[in-house]
């Protein structure tokens, strides 16, 4: 797999994905996305100015957006995988089930 480009290095890769390059490469980004997303919250929980929290925080709402629309494309590279992640939750929910009970 050729390396990937960070947000410390720019370059072009000059090389097209196979399917299993291309679901790497997003499962990288959605990474990202969530990295983005713990320190867009850490720095609004320590702003005390309201209106900045508030634009923070739709910050936050945006990268939620953008990892969701990785997990969606992921889904449609590689759909196993999306299966297996429904199947995971779908386990969560019994455990959660049988801890109620």
């Amino acid at each position: 797999m050729p390396e990937m480009s960070s947000a410390h290095s720019v370059k072009s890769l000059n090389h097209k994905f196979t399917k299993n390059e291309l679901a790497r490469a997003l499962r990288l980004a959605i990474a990202d996305e969530y990295e983005a997303i713990q320190i867009y919250e850490q720095i609004a929980e320590s702003v005390e100015d309201d209106e900045l929290k508030a634009i923070i925080m739709h910050i936050v709402e945006e990268e939620q957006k953008h990892a969701d629309q990785f997990w969606d494309l992921l889904a449609r590279v590689k759909p196993e995988e999306h299966e297996l992640y429904d199947s995971a939750v779908e386990e969560n929910k019994e455990i959660i089930q049988k801890i109620k009970r």
